[in-house]
């Protein structure tokens, strides 16, 4: 919710005070019974809440969906499933449903892009995560790039696009087997690297593990890292970065 605005439509009579009241009085948390959302995220951090799909039921995800959604919000939802985007789908026909990174978007309110993130994948079985980190950034305001298969494995491929990556104002570096990519990137480049280690690889990748250690034992300065599999978490952070980076508080 928009309080300045909610303030401007009483202050004008479209919303009457009673309205308004009822509004205000689910501001910092809606009860659902099996969930408590949090209606308060946005005035507080500049972003609202995210529905984080997986392990909760189809019927879950759909009130949940409905009740952020009836605020006039957009909506994003994170590692949906097929069935879940299905009963959304019911609810709202216009929501579009990613399934290569399981993604939920409702855009209630076009979302002006401001800045560049640029994504990047060592191979094609990492798309998956960058989509999520991509789609994530994206709903959050930022311009994104994506560059995918640009691995270490055939670096030529990385300095071959290295140009367009180096003049944005964020790099999300998406790996897995050993997760090398975001050290390479961060040892050719002067803006900051958000690594992000995928559960790709053969067993000794641990499902993830190896490439985690990698990137946080990197020499190469400038990187943070996110948790396995966290395109999300990866995409806010670089949404974030690129909005200090424009000027842009919230």
């Amino acid at each position: 919710m928009d309080v300045t605005a909610l303030l401007q439509s009483v202050k004008n009579g479209s919303t009457s005070i009673a309205e308004a009241e009822q509004l205000l009085r689910t501001l910092p948390y809606e009860s659902l019974g099996f969930a408590n959302l949090d209606h308060h995220r946005r005035i507080r951090t500049g972003c609202g809440e995210v529905i984080f799909c997986q392990s909760k039921t189809v019927e879950q995800v759909a009130v949940i969906f409905e009740h952020l959604a009836a605020r006039e919000a957009n909506v994003l939802g994170t590692r949906a499933s097929a069935k879940q985007a299905e009963a959304v789908k019911k609810l709202f026909p216009e929501v579009r449903y990613k399934k290569n990174g399981g993604l939920l978007l409702l855009e209630r309110a076009p979302v002006q892009k401001i800045g560049r993130v640029a994504v990047c994948t060592a191979g094609t079985a990492d798309i998956p995560v960058a989509e999520e980190a991509a789609a994530t950034a994206e709903f959050y305001g930022a311009a994104v790039d994506r560059f995918f298969d640009v691995g270490v494995a055939g670096i030529h491929r990385l300095f071959d696009k290295l140009p367009q990556i180096e003049s944005a104002n964020v790099i999300v570096a998406i790996a897995g087997m050993e997760g090398a990519l975001a050290g390479v990137l961060a040892g050719l480049v002067d803006k900051p690297v958000i690594a992000v280690p995928t559960s790709v690889g053969y067993g000794a990748n641990f499902h993830g593990l190896s490439a985690l250690l990698t990137m946080l034992n990197s020499c190469a300065e400038g990187i943070s890292v996110v948790n396995i599999d966290n395109g999300y978490g990866a995409g806010y952070l670089g949404a974030q970065i690129n909005r200090l980076v424009e000027g842009k508080n919230r």
